[in-house]
């Protein structure tokens, strides 16, 4: 009986968007302005640990809509699962979700709730886990006044917004085996002007800036995917409503003297939780060793000694016409290690060893920003 309501609950989310509010209505734009953004994550070596089960990979909403038109038809095989429970979860700041479905029966219904809301899919990794939108623009941001709603479907040719978004989905295993964990983890690009040289009498240009994740919005989203998974919506708001966790990190110095970032969690929920602060945080993840509690990263550090100097060389190449520098990222090692009821997280070098540089400190307070 109660996976006869769930079922019928998953009926109704697919059909209807009115039992949303309009705090998001996202819409895909075909071309934008260039995004300068940093390199998506590299796709760790396959292991099987999620399987599409169809093969079908369409990434327009045109693909998506004739596939379901095909699945419509009579003997068609549908591919929305029976989720039995879902469970919101928080920790600090992270949020995320807890189906009781493995992973390849939970993927084609992620996918279609991005494709329901007007997104494109840019990049999806089944055997990761990830699954990355495509940039798109928040229609609720535009002026709801009385020229726009004259001009109808007309003003979202008229009007545009100076804010782009993208999201990462993370599906990962439960501890046991049987369940699975969704991450979501918001970032979002802003087109600022500017006029470098206004004693030339120039126009000014238009660039695009990263702005902070806003955990708000990541929230928004969990809360309309545990409804498209068959939650009540009363429910869901106030699983997502609850008051925040105490704070669960800390940095501290280890015995030689370098710092650390102490979690008071287990190993399997910090190594999620460090995944998600990466994402947000932006940075190049090339791969990542489970095993060992390894994530391999890319960092350029914008406070460095070397930032500095390409700054006041760029200064001096804009007076002489010499051109700009950019900092080189470096590769770093954030290690996830299981300490009795708790977790450290360490910053490595690219070989493994100890760094205790003022780039490695600063690594692990845009971790502990987000694990705290």
């Amino acid at each position: 009986m109660r996976k006869v309501a769930l079922a019928a609950a998953l009926a109704l989310a697919g059909c209807s968007s009115s039992m949303f509010d309009s705090k998001v209505d996202y819409k895909t734009q075909s071309q934008l302005p260039p995004l300068e953004v940093p390199p998506d994550l590299t796709t760790p070596a396959r292991d099987g640990r999620f399987a599409m089960p169809d093969s079908r990979q369409s990434a327009t909403l045109s693909g998506y809509q004739q596939e379901r038109k095909e699945q419509g038809r009579p003997g068609a095989v549908g591919v929305l699962p029976q989720v039995e429970a879902v469970r919101f979860e928080r920790s600090g700041s992270e949020r995320w979700l807890v189906v009781q479905e493995p992973p390849d029966r939970v993927w084609p219904v992620v996918r279609e709730f991005w494709l329901e809301r007007g997104f494109l899919i840019k990049t999806e990794s089944p055997e990761a886990g990830v699954m990355e939108t495509d940039w798109a623009e928040n229609r609720s941001n535009l002026p709801q006044d009385f020229i726009r709603g004259l001009l109808g479907r007309f003003a979202d040719n008229v009007y545009s917004t100076s804010e782009r978004d993208k999201f990462r989905t993370r599906l990962e295993r439960t501890a046991d085996g049987k369940g699975t964990e969704i991450y979501i983890s918001h970032r979002g690009m802003q087109e600022v002007y500017s006029m470098p040289y206004p004693e030339k009498g120039n126009s000014g240009e238009t660039r695009w800036q990263p702005r902070p994740a806003d955990p708000g919005i990541e929230s928004e989203f969990l809360r309309r995917l545990m409804v498209r998974l068959g939650t009540a919506e009363e429910r869901a708001k106030i699983a997502t409503a609850a008051g925040p966790a105490p704070n669960k990190a800390e940095i501290v110095k280890s015995s030689d003297g370098t710092q650390l970032l102490q979690v008071n969690e287990p190993f399997d929920r910090t190594w999620r939780r460090v995944g998600l602060a990466l994402d947000r945080v932006g940075f190049t993840v090339e791969d990542r060793d489970r095993q060992n509690g390894l994530y391999f990263v890319r960092y350029a550090d914008p406070e460095s000694d070397m930032a500095k100097k390409d700054s006041e060389r760029g200064l001096f190449s804009r007076i002489f016409g010499t051109g700009d520098a950019k900092v080189k990222p470096e590769q770093y090692r954030v290690q996830v290690t299981q300490e009795k009821e708790a977790s450290t997280v360490h910053v490595l070098n690219k070989d493994g060893g100890a760094e205790s540089s003022a780039t490695a400190q600063r690594i692990l307070a845009l971790l502990h920003e987000q694990l705290k």
